[in-house]
């Protein structure tokens, strides 16, 4: 099973995804226990809600001044003996890392999972310059090896079934064939750990960095991002400049959301705080420090007063879970490193394209992605902002009919008078349209239509009987 193409139109990938019979089984299953571990675990916990309004406050009083906070973070990791990197944009980034690994001599370069880095494409670019890349996050090394972008931000192989990766591994490493989950873990540890033992370079991404402190805050359930930061000779970590917050007590708060948000733990398995490069009296740490700080867009996102918002996201993996949609096409489909609900809204504007345009209209509107979101962001309110923003360039993929239907409905629902009018006419045509089905082959609005099935109107409608109870 391969990954949707980008260079095929967004509805074209989502065409190919639908008719992914193994891309439907693996979803189904797995986006189901993740929200459900979710849930579970924010029934367990009282303060939930209390949390989620301190978490919220606290990222958005952050970004009021991020400018102050980077500041700080910067002066921090140099007075810790690091070295600070700022990049505008993704072509910037790539060139200060591929740098970085030049003057460092470097060949074999170990990396675990980082959103930051899939954005802007940084594997290809250091391979493109003579070196050798590993992923080694289980579910990262697994989508390497099949040629393939992550298609979740916290499973990256969610649309891979066992007997998929069985298939891969027995195909790419040559050897036997292994059947049970425990068995393809040993089998990617054996071959990673020389990787592990033998690289020059580690690259991370971070979760939070501490302004403070110029503390990094990586977690994880596998232990490859420590010895990603400590064993090669040689860390960067790339980071999105949202990500910094001013103390430890910010940071306390989303730790006790972010596990619990992405796979419903309390928390997991590995908390790192790195500090900068080894000190003289420390046996374990990189001889040099590198942290790369991503613009890439963020500074229009936190200049824009309706998208804003988006840049409190801790990439927890939660509105995908939640999302209808993603439920649907998976990750792949997107086009861009950060799928789903967060991604539709982010993207036209970091990757700025008319593909990315189109996304935030690959959503249902109903909300669960606000219900479920850590920092309660408002993604159904940006997602229509863009949608807004979209039509002016015409990229909404809708034709003349539907656009036809949809100024009608304007005008319809512009006016009470119109309303009751239209609705007493449309209750019959609905009512056989429901019972008969032509509605999935109407001209026009059949790609609208055909996926839907029509409910048959109540015998009275809601309107008639709240204005009757009311009297």
């Amino acid at each position: 099973m391969s990954g949707a193409s980008t260079e095929a139109p967004f509805g074209e990938r989502i065409d190919r995804a639908l008719a992914d019979t193994g891309l439907q089984r693996a979803l189904g299953g797995t986006v189901g226990r993740l929200a459900t571990a979710r849930r579970d675990a924010f029934a367990a916990l009282p303060e939930g809600d209390a949390l989620r309004d301190a978490a919220r406050a606290a990222k958005l009083g952050a970004l009021a001044s991020l400018d102050r906070h980077l500041e700080a973070l910067a002066r921090a990791v140099e007075a810790n003996g690091g070295h600070v990197h700022w990049a505008r944009d993704a072509a910037q980034a790539r060139t200060i890392v591929i740098d970085i690994a030049h003057r460092a001599g470097a060949q074999t370069v170990v990396k675990s999972k980082s959103m930051a880095t899939e954005e802007i494409a940084l594997n290809p670019a250091l391979e493109a310059a003579g070196l050798r890349v590993v992923e080694t996050d289980l579910g990262e090394y697994i989508v390497q090896q099949a040629g393939e972008a992550p298609s979740h931000i916290i499973v990256p192989a969610i649309h891979k079934t066992r007997a998929d990766v069985t298939d891969l591994f027995e195909r790419v490493h040559g050897t036997d064939r292994k059947e049970t989950a425990e068995a393809l873990t040993a089998e990617a540890r054996a071959r990673l750990r020389q990787d592990f033992l033998g690289a020059e370079m580690g690259i991370t991404g971070a979760n939070f960095a501490i302004a403070a402190t110029g503390s990094l805050v990586i977690v994880e359930n596998e232990g490859n991002a420590r010895l990603c930061s400590t064993l090669p000779r040689v860390h960067v970590a790339v980071m999105g400049m949202e990500k910094v917050v001013p103390d430890w007590p910010t940071v306390g708060t989303l730790l006790s959301l972010l596990a619990r948000s992405a796979t419903g733990q309390r928390m997991t398995s590995y908390v790192s705080v790195l500090g900068g490069p080894r000190g003289d009296d420390e046996v374990d740490g990189p001889e040099e420090f590198h942290l790369v700080l991503l613009d890439n867009g963020r500074s229009e996102l936190l200049a824009d007063p309706v998208l804003r918002e988006s840049l409190a996201c801790i990439r927890c993996g939660a509105c995908l879970n939640a999302c209808p949609v993603y439920g649907r096409i998976g990750g792949h489909a997107y086009g861009f490193a950060v799928p789903g609900p967060i991604g539709a809204v982010v993207a036209p504007t970091i990757q700025g394209t008319p593909d990315a345009a189109a996304l935030p209209f690959a959503s249902s509107l109903c909300g669960a992605c606000r219900d479920v979101c850590p920092v309660r962001i408002d993604l159904p309110r940006m997602l229509l902002a863009q949608r807004a923003r979209a039509r002016r360039g015409d990229v909404s993929g809708l034709g003349r009919a539907e656009r036809g239907l949809a100024r009608m409905a304007a005008r319809v629902l512009g006016s009470e008078r119109r309303y009751r009018v239209a609705t007493a006419l449309l209750r019959g045509l609905t009512r056989g349209l429901s019972r008969f089905g032509p509605a999935q082959r109407l001209p026009g609005v059949a790609a609208w239509t055909g996926p839907r099935t029509l409910p048959e109107p109540a015998k009275e409608p809601f309107r008639r009987r709240w204005e009757r109870d009311r009297g």
